[in-house]
């Protein structure tokens, strides 16, 4: 939502549980990590996902792990944007904020509209909750919300009271409030009760009073919602127009998962996945583990070097090799990436960007490792670098990166960063006739056979499976002769294999799409955008497009090679702007490339980019 005004400020008379249709609605759950937001906003998600509306989500995490309750720091939020038509963003701001402390209120209060509706559990705001997220007074009774819809909900006593026949602590008790909150929005918006009730029976089967208070307080909170008569109104959006198939709920870790999966079941080689827990990247080791039934092998090493070493060696044993990491892990695996470079094998690098440098902001979103992915390792060390746009889209670019790997017989660097990783989309999962074809060729003739004889066409070396009878031969980190792989100190044999080796990853642009414009193939401002800055560059675009205004985009997917038509395209335009989540890297890039103006627009805040804000630099260039 581009405009900065509240879906609820105009819903017409006013009589008691009137329905009105809404097109879109962004919903925000704020509170402690402890009032359990995370899994509130996932159930909600799925559920509307059901229903069959468009949805894009943002999940926001505290930085610090055990940040104090009640603290400014320690709030945790999820938003979720949903309607009947196409979703590309989680949404610029809320139209609804259900805050379940005073600092959740205070945090994210500035992102709502004027108009906007406050769910607020007025419960929690004592004096001493108020000290603690910084508040003199009582916003609830000092008239600073006088702009706002307000509604002050008792969801602590309620949930209390819902549940005073079952038999469990009053503390257990009260964890369950945010089920409670979670039927009142339902019925707010005209969800079903049904999917969140299986998945409470299922998720607690094991202990059936904490399923039973769940499941009361969830039904308890949707009784209130119809019974109080402080809601004249609840709102229905309606199911989205689209393509027929089967969808699923899929966040970008999950979806880079399947995609390597996936990639692994094409190729007809078992999947090696060696990582190192970080964040954000740590859902897809996860993910992994659970499917071992598609022979899917999982190592949790002891650090990010390890790791790299063992997607490395799994590579060279004939292997889908693969590992996971963010920022700080890429640095350290760095060096074995080189050697990665060298040997010349296929693996694959997910880079989960977060804020940096150094521990940064683990939990918050950035695009600053795209230099450190191309430049980042010592001499001239090439590999190739893709970038999905959407969460989706981790599944088709983890598969597109194993096909380049193979083929190329090159590591390739997947950038996704967290706020792909942690948002979700509806995804229609594709038939095996959409998937793209992966086809290993391991080298079985000893006859002539050299550890650095070339394919002609791609200058992809041999993958020689260890153990395969007259294919024995030694590879490592030193300089290697042309052809024989001989350790090699000659200098014009070394600019040779220098040379190779980046003229290898540059063919790859003969074997990606070209780009395509949406809108214009000329005209005055081309919006450039990479990664996870596609849903608001696009809806921002088109805002102008629709106004009249000569404003067209292109997104990379590969950054490394080039689409080989970009540098035509970008001369094609007055003014060329790089919206980035870093200070300019892409630009740089440009810049130094294609010798044109790129126009760098910057955010380094640990959170994505809105609509709003594209739309109003591009006004400026206009």
């Amino acid at each position: 939502m581009g405009e900065k005004t509240s879906a609820f400020t105009t819903v017409g008379p006013e009589v008691r549980h009137q329905i009105v249709e809404l097109e879109t609605v962004t919903v925000r759950f704020a509170g402690d990590s402890g009032d359990g937001i995370q899994l509130t906003g996932t159930l909600f998600t799925n559920t509307t996902a059901l229903v069959g509306n468009d949805l894009g989500t943002f999940p926001d995490y505290p930085a610090e792990i055990r940040a104090p309750a009640g603290t400014l720091p320690g709030v945790s939020a999820y938003q979720i944007c949903f309607s009947s038509q196409d979703v590309r963003t989680p949404g610029d701001q809320p139209d609804v904020l259900v805050a379940f402390n005073p600092a959740a209120l205070k945090v994210h209060l500035p992102d709502l509209p004027e108009g906007g509706m406050i769910l607020v559990n007025v419960d929690a705001f004592t004096e001493y909750n108020l000290k603690k997220a910084g508040y003199t007074s009582n916003p609830l009774e000092d008239g600073s919300l006088a702009k706002y819809r307000v509604y002050k909900i008792p969801m602590t006593t309620a949930t209390l009271s819902a549940l005073r026949q079952i038999d469990l602590p009053s503390k257990d008790k009260e964890r369950c409030k945010n089920f409670w909150a979670l039927g009142l929005v339902y019925w707010l918006f005209d969800r079903p009760l049904e999917p969140t009730l299986r998945w409470i029976e299922q998720r607690f089967r094991k202990n059936p009073t904490i399923a039973q208070a769940n499941a009361t307080a969830l039904r308890a909170g949707y009784a209130y919602g119809d019974a109080a008569e402080i809601f004249t109104v609840h709102y229905r959006v309606r199911r989205a127009q689209i393509a027929p198939g089967v969808y699923r709920k899929i966040t970008g870790n999950e979806a880079l998962a399947l995609g390597l999966i996936t990639a692994s079941q094409l190729a007809g080689r078992p999947l090696f996945y060696a990582s190192y827990p970080i964040t954000p990247a740590s859902d897809i080791l996860h993910e992994l583990a659970l499917h071992k039934n598609f022979g899917v092998r999982t190592f949790q090493a002891e650090d990010e070097i390890a790791a790299m070493c063992a997607a490395i060696g799994a590579a060279f044993a004939g292997y889908l090799g693969a590992t996971g990491t963010s920022g700080p892990g890429m640095c350290l695996k760095s060096e074995a990436i080189n050697l990665a470079v060298m040997v010349e094998l296929p693996v694959v690098i997910c880079d989960i960007q977060r804020a940096g440098p150094s521990t940064g902001m683990p939990t918050k979103t950035e695009q600053g490792d795209l230099l450190q992915a191309l430049f980042g390792r010592n001499s001239e060390s090439p590999v190739a670098v893709v970038a999905p746009a959407t969460p989706a889209d981790c599944f088709s670019m983890a598969i597109e990166a194993f096909r380049i790997a193979t083929k190329y017989m090159t590591p390739v660097i997947l950038l996704s960063d967290g706020y792909l990783a942690n948002g979700a989309e509806p995804w229609r999962l594709p038939s095996v006739e959409e998937l793209p074809k992966i086809e290993l060729r391991f080298r079985t003739d000893p006859n002539d056979f050299y550890p650095y004889l070339r394919d002609p066409e791609t200058l992809a070396r041999p993958w020689a499976i260890p153990g395969t009878p007259g294919l024995e031969h030694r590879i490592g980190g030193l300089e290697k002769q042309h052809i024989t792989g001989n350790v090699s100190y000659d200098p014009q044999n070394h600019e040779l294999m220098v040379k190779l080796r980046a003229e290898k990853i540059a063919r790859i642009a003969e074997d990606i799409p070209l780009l395509d414009v949406f809108g214009e193939p000329e005209g005055k401002v081309l919006v450039v955008g990479w990664g996870s800055t596609y849903g608001a560059i696009t809806s921002a675009v088109e805002h102008w497009q629709k106004k009249g205004a000569s404003v067209s985009s292109i997104h990379l997917r590969y950054l490394n090679p080039f689409p080989r038509n970009l540098g035509e395209i970008l001369h094609r335009f007055e003014k060329i702007l790089v919206p980035e989540l870093n200070l300019g890297q892409l630009a740089l890039l440009l810049r130094g490339r294609y010798l044109v103006d790129a126009i760098p627009f910057s955010k380094v805040q640990g959170r994505p980019f809105k609509i709003s804000e594209i739309i109003d630099r591009i006004g400026e260039l206009l």
